[in-house]
């Protein structure tokens, strides 16, 4: 079911009604609503995939209690060893099942490939299945809990009820944000009251998040396919105008859904942890990725990154665990070597950072407290865009060869040509678009999202002026229900 479609239009406020006034405020009856609200709301792509789903909820939710339960039956050192296993053999019972569905294929290709460098042609069976909405978030979201009932960061829940609903939660279900158990699992194991400001606050986020998805997103995706469909044909300076509307799309598309995943949850009196925080206006890529998608960068980082060192230890050790952790990035996004690619490129693109010890450096809003940026805020603004724009290329292209091809048309003297293509009049309208989009996110980015507080203080008229244009707008220049883009991850 789609954030922008017509089905969970009807599908939200059906629920959000009897959440509130048919369970009668009663935890039990809330919690077991979600989960059937969230069992229809992921059934409705394919209800087989169902079955996948509560496998991976009932093996991370027993792993918590067998934890429990060696620890209370053994000395110290043999409870230590036992609770490892438990989540050792977690951590592998679920990654198995993400690699089957999601890596089988890749990695069978990529044997085949390697075989026919040396003239030997092997014909191996691939998995004829389609990949499962939103497996890699849920699996996830699911082993943190394990994760982190073994370091005792939270204590092993009995109710199976409040963990399938932490799971489950169907908002942020098949694309994020990524959340932890220390943060989601307790709020579906207390009572929640129904409050009137968090819930227009959560309206006027979802609102943002569908204008960042149907008017940016969907607009911008109409322009890139056309020029991504054929590289070889396009000018240099019309590569270029297509990887700027990827960025921006992957950008509405993928922050648009978190803003209206968050919105959602505090419908239900559920607070989810923020995904994006204006990333595009970062100084360096080190900045970036603390803005882009912030729930898996937080994750790698306390599940991967850290335990395998960190930044601690020796030179060669930080850097090792840079590539670590950007690589298996890349991997996530899906079963490819563009991305890959694109994971090792931002690795790169890192290393200076590391090696100069300046990773760290720019952790405040950009020009905070100011209007404009400084000349060299700017520079390093548009380096950095720049860097992402590029590394973007490999992230949309179907193949490496695509990939290249597409960067080799870029470097040609026709870079310095008016760009042509299909559409091309319909892209100086999006062009404008996106520049209003900017704007407004530039002169809020101190904000948990950019219309915030935008209005509030304007007379109600006004106000309610403001929104209505935003509302207009998604019919205006909607395009169709597109799916989101993170879907397939």
């Amino acid at each position: 079911m789609l954030f922008n479609s017509l089905e969970f239009a009807i599908f939200l406020p059906i629920v959000f009604f009897l959440y509130w006034f048919a369970t009668n405020k009663n935890l039990r009856n809330q919690n077991l609503l979600i989960v059937a609200a969230s069992l229809l709301f992921y059934g409705w792509w394919d209800w087989r995939f169902l079955l996948l789903m509560v496998v991976t909820i009932t093996l991370s939710y027993l792993s918590g209690l067998a934890i429990r339960q060696v620890r209370s039956n053994r000395e110290e050192h043999s409870a230590r060893r036992g609770a490892r296993l438990v989540t050792a053999l977690n951590i592998i019972l679920n990654l198995a099942i993400l690699g089957t569905f999601k890596y089988y294929n890749f990695f069978v290709d990529s044997f085949v490939d390697a075989f026919s460098l040396f003239g030997r042609e092997l014909s191996p069976r691939t998995l004829q299945v389609i990949l499962p909405v939103g497996i890699s978030f849920y699996t996830f979201q699911a082993l943190s809990y394990t994760i982190d009932v073994y370091r005792r960061q939270i204590s092993p829940t009995r109710n199976l009820l409040s963990f399938f609903a932490f799971v489950s939660f169907f908002p942020q279900l098949v694309a994020g944000p990524i959340e932890r158990a220390t943060n989601l699992l307790p709020q579906f194991q207390r009572k929640r009251v129904f409050r009137r400001d968090q819930a227009v606050d959560g309206l006027r986020q979802m609102l943002w998040g569908l204008f960042k998805k149907v008017v940016i997103a969907d607009n911008c995706a109409v322009h890139a396919d056309i020029i991504f469909q054929d590289p070889s044909a396009m000018s240099g300076s019309t590569l270029v105008l297509g990887a700027l509307f990827f960025t921006f799309q992957i950008y509405g598309d993928f922050s648009g859904y978190s803003d209206i995943a968050i919105g959602t949850a505090r419908l239900f009196g559920i607070n989810l942890m923020r995904n994006f925080a204006y990333p595009y206006f970062s100084r360096d890529i080190a900045e970036f990725w603390r803005r882009w998608h912030i729930s898996l960068t937080t994750w790698f980082r306390d599940y991967l990154y850290i335990p395998l060192g960190g930044s601690r230890g020796t030179l060669v050790t930080s850097i090792r665990n840079t590539f670590v952790i950007f690589l298996v990035s890349g991997f996530w996004h899906g079963a490819n070597w563009t991305f890959l690619i694109w994971g090792a490129l931002n690795a790169l693109y890192f290393l200076p950072l590391l090696l100069a010890r300046q990773n760290r450096k720019n952790l405040s809003v950009v020009a905070q407290g100011r209007i404009l940026p400084t000349t060299r805020e700017t520079v390093a603004m548009a380096g950095t865009f720049a860097l992402t724009v590029f590394a973007w290329i490999f992230f949309r292209a179907d193949n490496l060869d695509q990939a290249f091809t597409y960067i080799a048309g870029i470097f040609t003297p026709s870079l310095f040509t008016v760009p042509v293509f299909p559409g091309s009049d319909d892209a100086i309208t999006t062009a404008l678009l996106i520049l209003l989009f900017l704007t407004i996110e530039w002169f809020a980015r101190e904000r948990e999202y950019a219309i915030q507080e935008l209005g509030l203080r304007w007379k109600r008229p006004l106000r309610h002026a403001f929104y209505y244009a935003l509302i207009l707008s998604l019919f205006w220049f909607g395009v169709g229900n597109q799916q989101f883009i993170y879907f397939q991850f």
